[in-house]
């Protein structure tokens, strides 16, 4: 092996690749490479010996011919003496020639088959043998360089210039001839036309390139945008007739006759979605796979990255959050009709293949997640708020009062941010049904804290009855918003909004039971109207036992409702 290390050597300073053919090593002197290498393909370890050339090849020469900063050309010098050739000298010089500084297959490819003719008849002595050892040890990085370096980055951008790739496949497959012709490449083993493969799959090459600019372009623009909702926007005030309908964020949704307010990251999605699916319609059936791919990608990075970005923002009630649930909303809306849009015009073996529904369904999960997220931390937020009126118990006391008091303002707060942030960016329908589940949960729970009440005193009833009616009357505007929703009314001329939070009705009517006579609450259960209320017997009996001493007319009365019951 000292042998062939001293037989080749690479020269920094004169930046040339020297071989010696008489070495003088050890006392050894008059030793001819070619005998070298005779040697070592006798006792079959040929390619240990090559090994380092190969290397020093590599990195010297090969790695400098496929830089397109800094182009080099090459020059061949055999210096023989009197009797035989001595010494061959490989230069590496730096190139002005404009056509090397070019980067294409008719400059890259004769420099390095000039390099590899120099290795055949200047190392390998022109034996088939050699040469196809040396192409073994330095084939697969030779070709891995030049896919890197060469053919990967000309890939053409678009596919009117897949024409011109024409003439670099050619060049391609000439080139790998050559070099069977010197036996460096095998003539039937088919990993060493790795080069023409890929050239010969550059269709899929292009397609892959732009699916990865699709899908650079579409995170880069889910990173940068900020979810900020415009003034215009946040001032509609639930006026869903479309008022806004000339600002970027407000848009149809196809199945269903409604508008609403998404992100700007969704529009330009799918606008980014339906780009790549246009495009699939007017591709090969290889690259429209890809494209079509890329689109469905495109999709998911919205899950993907969206959740991740707005996480804390998540974790608070916010428009955010809100519009947020309404761009998967429109995403699950606009993949349903991306099959009705273009399936007609794919290309024959993807129109049974492509397929885009399954992918709906996960969208309005997410957005059905993130809406009942937003109702379970505003129902968190009114728990806490009640809390701290301690059961209104005492009310007639100052201190106690000012304790409920304070909770009910609090609770009327939450509700009118709550109001203030859906009823602009939310569907009337989906507005609608979630703040009626949040103030369905709210007045339950008041009307339970007071009818749990065991003992109330008259003051008490007159200061619990002025803070619903407090409540109610600050409610004014968020329960007008709801009523104007629904305005039919059903036969007995109550507001179905009645119905929607059937608490809201129970708590009006504790508020008149607060200061009835024990008769009037009496009568009031036989006819049916408390039970038509919401109220049970045991919660009307207990009430009255909570207000009203013990008396034989109490005792009359309790029975009766019993009795009623």
């Amino acid at each position: 092996m000292r042998f062939m290390d001293n037989a080749v050597r690479f020269d920094r300073e004169s930046n040339r690749i020297r071989v010696k053919y008489v070495l003088n090593i050890g006392g050894n002197d008059g030793i001819e490479l070619k005998t070298v290498l005779q040697a070592l393909d006798v006792v079959g370890i040929l390619h240990y010996g090559l090994a380092k050339v190969a290397d020093l090849i590599i990195k010297h020469v090969i790695s400098p011919a496929l830089n397109s900063g800094a182009p080099v050309s090459f020059v061949t010098e055999v210096n023989p003496d009197s009797q035989a050739m001595t010494e061959a000298i490989l230069k590496i010089v730096p190139s002005n020639d404009p056509k090397i500084e070019k980067m294409d297959g008719e400059t890259i490819y004769p420099r390095i088959i000039e390099v590899l003719k120099f290795i055949d008849k200047c190392i390998c002595f022109q034996e088939g043998s050699w040469t196809r050892c040396f192409g073994r040890l330095t084939w697969p990085r030779i070709s891995e360089l030049i896919i890197s370096k060469f053919l990967s980055k000309v890939v053409p951008q678009d596919a009117s210039k897949l024409a011109d790739f024409l003439k670099i496949i050619n060049c391609t497959s000439e080139f790998e001839t050559a070099l069977r012709e010197m036996k460096f490449i095998s003539v039937s083993e088919n990993k060493d036309n790795q080069l023409s493969s890929f050239a010969e799959n550059v269709e899929v090459h292009f397609a892959s390139r732009k699916k990865t600019e699709i899908l650079g372009r579409a995170r880069n623009l889910l990173l940068q945008c900020d979810f900020a909702i415009s003034q215009e926007n946040t001032s509609r005030k639930g006026k869903h007739d479309g008022a806004a309908s000339n600002t970027p964020e407000d848009v149809d949704l196809l199945f269903l006759s409604e508008r609403c307010v998404v992100s700007k990251a969704a529009i330009q999605l799918m606008k980014s979605v339906h780009e790549t699916l246009k495009d699939v319609c007017l591709s090969s059936p290889r690259v429209a796979l890809e494209f079509y791919r890329a689109a469905r990608d495109v999709l998911l990075l919205y899950e993907v990255v969206i959740p991740v970005k707005l996480e804390r923002q998540l974790d608070g009630i916010n428009q955010v959050a809100v519009l947020m649930h309404n761009d998967c909303l429109y995403l699950s809306q606009e993949i349903l009709g991306l099959a009705f849009e273009y399936r007609s015009d794919f290309p024959t073996s993807m129109k049974d293949r492509a397929v885009f529904v399954d992918m709906a369904p996960r969208f309005q999960l997410m957005g059905e997640e993130i809406l009942q997220r937003q109702i379970q931390l505003v129902n968190h937020s009114l728990r806490e708020a009640l809390d701290g009126a301690d059961g209104f118990q005492n009310t007639h006391q100052m201190q106690q009062f000012q304790s409920a008091k304070f909770s009910i303002d609090q609770v009327v707060f939450i509700l009118e941010k709550v109001h203030i942030i859906w009823e602009p960016l939310l569907l009337p329908s989906t507005y609608k049904r979630s703040m009626c589940m949040v103030l369905e949960s709210v007045f339950s729970r008041i009307t339970k804290d007071i009818l749990l009440l065991d003992d109330m005193a008259a003051e008490e009833t007159l200061e619990l009855q002025r803070l619903i009616h407090l409540m109610l009357e600050n409610l004014t505007s968020l329960l007008g918003s709801l009523a104007t929703l629904q305005v039919e009314k059903s036969q007995e001329g109550m507001t179905f909004l009645d119905d929607l939070i059937p608490s809201l009705r129970k708590i009006r009517k504790l508020a008149e039971l607060l200061d009835m006579p024990l008769k009037a609450i009496t009568t009031a259960w036989e006819t049916g109207e408390l039970r038509n209320g919401g109220f049970t017997s045991s919660e009307v009996e207990y009430f009255i036992k909570a207000i009203f001493q013990d008396s034989p007319l109490r005792k009359d009365c309790l029975w009766r409702i019993h009795g009623n019951f």
